[in-house]
């Protein structure tokens, strides 16, 4: 039990859970696509908030589909096997071993642990892989060389770009009363196997669910200016602005890129929050109260 809801009255627990009424009525059976990665998925105590979060919303009405990394524990595996991880633009380099070890993680450890988790918080998980019922489809991703020429590109080997997404696995699993857990793998035409950014997968699948909301969690506050403060509302011109002044750089990039691409494709609210925070998820979707950037569409 958190020292918050040890500590409060009767009294304001009744006044929270009526503050989240509006949001129950206004959310329920709308789609709420959450990127889970950062402190939130190492941290014991983090992880059990995460866990009762999602079946909460699940529970009030809400279809959570949650989309997730593993970031420190591929690094963890990659070092126990005498491999360094090398990134470019956000991007993790994947070559043939290194693309083993990330299929061992994201799909098979990371991906059955979030699920055992939800399920012990009294959930319905299930585990899937883009690769599984050819859930998503992808190929090779070639990244554009900064200040170079068009087509002056880098191969950062099994790292894929989405080509298409079946909506019709996560329907179904909605209908059962299911909640999926997504891991970022993608089957390619021939059966190869590409690794791809979990904020990617997230943004394009809350495109393709016409999710009412794309929620990303961070390790940081959200998304901060030049001089470090949260921008708790911005406009995508505003996140333009930004991308070109280098403001947003390294690990937000695919984060930032695929929040515009969600807003600008129908996607009504992106949120990128504050993963270290207690029960984030209820506090941004839930009250009053948010944890981190909201992009506006418009």
């Amino acid at each position: 039990m958190s020292a918050l809801s040890s500590a409060a009255t009767p009294a304001l627990k009744a006044e929270i859970l009526a503050e989240a009424l509006p949001y129950i009525r206004r959310f329920s059976n709308k789609t709420i696509v959450i990127k889970y990665g950062g402190n939130a998925m190492t941290d014991p105590h983090l992880k059990d908030c995460f866990a009762r979060d999602v079946v909460l919303l699940k529970l009030v009405g809400l279809h959570p589909v949650v989309v997730h990394g593993g970031g420190p524990q591929i690094e963890n595996l990659l070092t126990r096997v005498g491999k360094k991880g090398e990134f470019v633009q956000g991007m993790r380099v994947t070559d043939a071993e290194t693309m083993d070890v990330v299929e061992m993680v994201l799909g098979g450890l990371v991906n059955k642990e979030i699920v055992n988790l939800i399920n012990q918080n009294g959930g319905k998980a299930i585990g899937l892989t883009g690769k599984d019922a050819n859930f998503i489809r992808a190929r090779k991703l070639l990244i554009q060389k900064k200040d170079a020429p068009l087509g002056d590109v880098i191969d950062i080997g099994q790292v894929g770009e989405i080509t298409q997404i079946d909506p019709s696995p996560i329907a179904l699993f909605d209908q059962g009363g299911f909640i999926p857990v997504i891991a970022p793998i993608g089957g390619g035409e021939t059966g190869e196997t590409y690794n791809i950014n979990a904020d990617v997968v997230a943004g394009k699948l809350a495109e393709v669910l016409k999710a009412e909301k794309l929620v990303l969690l961070t390790n940081t506050p959200g998304v901060l200016d030049k001089a470090g403060q949260l921008l708790t509302g911005i406009t995508p011109t505003q996140i333009d602005e930004m991308l070109a002044d280098g403001t947003l750089s390294g690990g937000m990039l695919p984060k930032i890129s695929s929040a515009l691409d969600a807003a600008r494709s129908g996607v009504k609210s992106v949120h990128i929050i504050d993963g270290r925070v207690e029960h984030c998820l209820l506090l941004e979707i839930l009250t009053d109260h948010g944890v981190g950037t909201m992009i506006k569409s418009c």
